[in-house]
């Protein structure tokens, strides 16, 4: 088991790894909208996204994979009701991957540091 390490994404914020590998396989751990280079959470629902999926990019990176290298999807939202602006931005970050990951998106309560969304990913090298 290696861990998967990047200043380019945010420190999590408990005692955990930001992604591990193993057999070949990375598991990213749930990344909110927190910017790397400010420390602080991003203030809108579509800023917090985009922010996440720029810290799901660094973390593949370090890892030396790609987007097309996500299999599963894991999203957990504080308001269902925003399901749609989260397909729309979704879109376009996998637009260019051939075949779209499984995933699975669920409503919850609440999240760490007052975020509206947190999303996780597992990745295969190969």
């Amino acid at each position: 088991m290696r861990e998967i390490r990047t200043q380019k994404a945010p420190a999590p914020v408990g005692p955990y790894s930001q992604a591990v590998e193993v057999n070949g396989f990375l598991f990213a751990s749930g990344q909110i909208g927190i910017n790397p280079e400010t420390g602080k959470l991003e203030e809108g629902f579509k800023e917090q996204v985009r922010q996440i999926f720029k810290n799901l990019d660094a973390i593949l990176k370090e890892a030396g994979l790609g987007r097309e290298s996500i299999v599963k999807v894991t999203i957990y939202l504080t308001d269902i009701s925003k399901f749609k602006e989260l397909n729309e931005i979704y879109e376009d970050y996998f637009k260019d991957v051939p075949v779209k990951p499984a995933r699975v998106t669920v409503g919850v309560k609440e999240l760490p540091l007052g975020a509206y969304v947190e999303i996780e990913v597992v990745a295969v090298r190969g």
